[in-house]
């Protein structure tokens, strides 16, 4: 095996199947699109939302096998599921997408954003967070 693979490629290479939880970086994602339209060419491509997006954007990718989106409310499974409909995005379509969503002010400081921003769980999320917090 080639050692510069990445790690989703080397999966597929040695016939792993690769899951993907929580796609939506624990609504961060959410967060930083907040009032941002969705693209027009995004639109014109047939994704309504963006779950939608983020989700076709996932599942096209070609090492991944299994998305787990993980949510308890029935609205957003709902609208997760749009995402199983119409045409999934061309590898060009893949990077414009990223390419746009590069654009976005805060995208690239998602892995230092509080999980699930502007909600206060008093379980184990906020239990895991508070022991993160205490490493960091």
């Amino acid at each position: 095996m080639n050692k510069h693979v990445g790690l989703l490629p080397a999966a597929r290479e040695a016939g792993f199947a690769v899951l993907t939880n929580m796609p939506f970086e624990q609504a961060r994602l959410f967060k930083v699109v907040e009032g941002q339209e969705l693209p027009r060419f995004a639109r014109d491509a047939g994704m309504i939302s963006w779950a939608d997006f983020i989700l076709k954007w996932v599942v096209s990718n070609p090492d991944v096998t299994c998305v787990l989106p993980s949510t308890s409310d029935p609205r957003h499974a709902a609208e997760n599921v749009e995402a199983l409909r119409g045409p999934l995005p061309d590898p060009d379509m893949r990077q414009r997408m990223v390419s746009h969503m590069q654009t976005i002010p805060g995208f690239n400081e998602i892995g230092t954003m509080p999980w699930y921003p502007g909600k206060n769980y008093q379980g184990i999320i906020r239990r895991s967070q508070d022991s993160i917090r205490e490493r960091i």
